[in-house]
């Protein structure tokens, strides 16, 4: 199931919703339409979600929002792909704030302290019910499901700061997106980031040094994740630089596709 967070036009109500083809012609963009469900994904419930069958929205009839809470914290972890460390022993975790959080389609916003932020493509994992010191071999418990996400970056403060608070946790730094997708098998994924269409990067999710059950066992042993909580799994080798006016796509095979545009601070 793809799950969304939207926004409907018409009275602007926002609501979790099924992301469903259109079954005749394009609904929108993507050819999608959109089925709000019963309740929502995030109330801690161990209970699968049921895909609904009430009435289709057209994606021209609401606003794609990120996909998670607007409370949600992310959590990083740092060169966790072959080439880009040793070992995962080497691999630092790292917080984005739910201010840093942003939705498909959002501008990036490029901090006034930096001239030179970069574009990170990543596999993110959406915590579904609130857990903490998991064991390895429970961690998929916890898992609602998968998105796209862009670690975006401010390099020369990472490089001068010396920890990456303000690098990583800018406004509009993590966009995610554009939904979660639930139930499938992310072992061997490809992951692309193209910069104004052009291919920029490319590995595959079987490249990770600490694999995702290790990453929630190790990031859950620190603090306690809740519904909605974003883990991002780490980026391949080819993570590159974003000017102002640039378009960032980032596509996760079988997740979907997530695109921003940089602008410059007002």
């Amino acid at each position: 199931m793809r799950l969304a967070r939207v926004r409907v036009h018409h009275d602007g109500t926002e609501h979790y919703a099924a992301v469903v083809a259109a079954p005749t012609g394009p609904g929108g963009p993507d050819g999608i339409e959109y089925v709000l469900l019963e309740r929502n994904p995030f109330d801690g419930s161990a209970e699968p979600l049921r895909q609904p069958d009430g009435p289709r929205i057209p994606a021209r009839s609401v606003t794609l929002l990120s996909p998670v809470p607007d409370s949600a914290k992310a959590v990083g972890i740092g060169r966790n792909y072959a080439g880009t460390v040793d070992g995962p022993g080497d691999s630092p975790l790292f917080l984005k704030p739910s201010t840093s959080l942003l939705a498909h389609g959002e501008p990036i916003v490029q901090p006034a302290f930096s001239d030179e932020i970069g574009f990170e493509a990543e596999l993110a994992v959406v915590i579904g019910r609130t857990c903490s010191r998991v064991p390895h071999g429970s961690a998929q418990e916890y898992v609602l499901g998968y998105t796209c996400a862009n670690d975006v970056t401010a390099r020369d403060a990472q490089r001068s700061d010396g920890q990456w608070t303000r690098a990583k946790g800018f406004d509009t730094s993590c966009p995610i997106g554009p939904w979660i997708v639930t139930g499938i098998d992310v072992a061997d994924l490809g992951i692309t980031a193209r910069r104004n269409g052009v291919v920029v990067q490319h590995g595959r999710t079987s490249q990770m040094l600490l694999e995702i059950a290790g990453l929630i066992e190790r990031v859950s042993a620190a603090m306690t994740l809740n519904p909605g909580d974003v883990l991002l799994t780490g980026t391949p080798v080819g993570a590159g630089g974003l000017s102002v006016g640039d378009e960032i796509e980032v596509e996760i095979e079988s997740v979907g596709r997530l695109a921003n545009r940089v602008v410059a601070i007002r």
